[in-house]
């Protein structure tokens, strides 16, 4: 379910919608035939990742009150407190003093002059402890933009202690703007691009306490994908699927309305929960406790309690999805795009499943039975003839979940950013956004895949 029109929205991705959960569209298009514009070539590099993981990473910058921690999995932790703040939570109506300590990375240049930019976190959060992700770019005029706030992220929501994780909206200088987890330029036409940036970590704490955040991972991709109705066919290259457990989000429906009104809208979540238990984790039986024992797969209802955005109103926000899938032991999560489903091919023949959005007609996608303004699905694997093999939540139960899809089909309604939807209106695509979950600590074949993607 939807709680804004996407279609409305400056930015070019409708998958805010996307993110929140499938919005079905049971109704044909309206009936009028619409040719869309011949192919266009992409450049040859369209995203760049930049990313701080390791020791090295957190001893650069500029550190105050924070520290490195070596060892198997380094990360920033406080050292001391830089001081005090206040902050008010507005879904909490509570204003709170908070120990603080803060870390800002080196500038970044960008290989590719962004429209968009997003950034990703990993983190250890213990009760009572939050982090906030702020932003500051170049425009190619040489302007700077304010920090803006990507995210304030912690794993819990026990009001009595913790704030309630979320995005900010109203954030903008009159060229870019913050559309809930993505930076977007206003006018993508104008020529202006982001060049470069840097991130602001701010790590929070009560006063006096010994609890203490851990940042393991902290990035974002900024990419500049150009305006396409189409994109070039690819060539099959792989056959074959990894097992993952299926589930569907329809069984939750009606659970948990607190949540974006229930399961029909928990389609991230649900794929996030898929990708978890397919490397081995799960929600333990105390994370569970919550869950009415009368629902089926309840680490799904946790999955959608935990990435739950209290601004956005809604389990979809993307970093959010992605930090979840960093709570649970040795695992990363980050948000990228990918340029093709040969990238695809390459993660599974690793043993890397992907989360995907996409956003299609009901008659674009055979197979589907229904249609959507923004959707997130897994992709497990190929089939001998190229055909994308698909966990889809959207799906009446579990066994169902598995799903094939056409190719030429599938690639399209992912790797575009314009479409036409069922009124005949030019909307936006999600051109090639994905979530990658994996291990801490990948196999070498497994890293050399995510680097081929543009992801260490």
């Amino acid at each position: 379910m939807t709680r804004t029109d996407p279609d409305s929205r400056p930015s070019r991705r409708t998958v805010l919608v996307a993110a929140a959960g499938v919005a079905l569209v049971t109704t044909a298009a309206s009936g009028t035939a619409h040719a869309a514009p011949a192919q266009e070539q992409a450049p040859a590099r369209l995203v760049d990742n930049r990313t701080w993981t390791t020791y090295t990473d957190w001893r650069s910058g500029t550190g105050r009150g924070t520290r490195p921690v070596a060892g198997s999995r380094p990360g920033l932790t406080f050292a001391a407190p830089a001081g005090t703040t206040t902050y008010t939570d507005p879904h909490l109506n509570r204003t709170g003093e908070w120990e603080y300590a803060q870390w800002t990375s080196p500038v970044h240049r960008l290989a590719v002059p962004a429209t968009e930019v997003i950034a990703s976190w990993n983190a250890h959060t213990p009760a009572g402890t939050w982090i906030q992700i702020e932003l500051q770019g170049t425009y190619t005029d040489g302007t700077q933009t304010p920090w803006y706030v990507m995210g304030r992220w912690t794993a819990g929501d026990d009001a009595d202690v913790d704030i309630r994780r979320t995005s900010v909206d109203d954030q903008s200088d009159g060229k870019s703007s913050i559309w809930t987890d993505t930076f977007s330029i206003d006018d993508a036409a104008s020529g202006l691009r982001l060049v470069s940036y840097a991130l602001r970590l701010t790590l929070l704490r009560a006063p006096g306490s010994k609890a203490a955040p851990t940042v393991w991972r902290l990035g974002a991709m900024g990419s500049d994908v150009p305006d396409r109705f189409t994109v070039p066919a690819s060539t099959p290259g792989l056959a074959k699927e990894l097992t993952v457990p299926r589930y569907s989000q329809n069984i939750h429906a009606g659970q948990y309305p607190e949540y974006d009104n229930g399961g029909e809208a928990w389609c991230s979540p649900t794929s996030s929960q898929m990708i978890i238990e397919y490397w081995g984790r799960k929600p333990s039986a105390a994370d569970l406790a919550w869950v009415d024992p009368g629902y089926a797969d309840p680490q799904v209802c946790h999955a959608a309690r935990s990435t739950y955005d209290y601004q956005y109103e809604g389990c979809g926000n993307w970093p959010f999805n992605a930090a979840y899938a960093a709570t649970y032991k040795d695992l990363q999560g980050v948000v990228t795009r990918l340029s093709s489903l040969t990238d695809l091919e390459k993660l599974i023949a690793a043993g890397i499943p992907a989360i995907t959005s996409q956003s299609f007609l009901k008659e674009e996608l055979t197979g589907a039975g229904y249609g959507t303004s923004g959707h997130l699905m897994t992709v497990i694997g190929f089939t001998a003839d190229g055909d994308v093999v698909a966990n889809d939540p959207a799906s009446p139960n579990d066994p169902a979940v598995r799903r094939v899809y056409k190719r030429r089909e599938w690639e399209n309604i992912w790797l575009r950013t314009k479409r036409y939807n069922a009124t005949g209106k030019v909307v936006s695509g999600t051109g090639g956004v994905c979530y990658l979950y994996f291990p801490a600590h990948p196999t070498p074949k497994q890293r050399k895949a995510l680097a081929a993607v543009g992801v260490r």
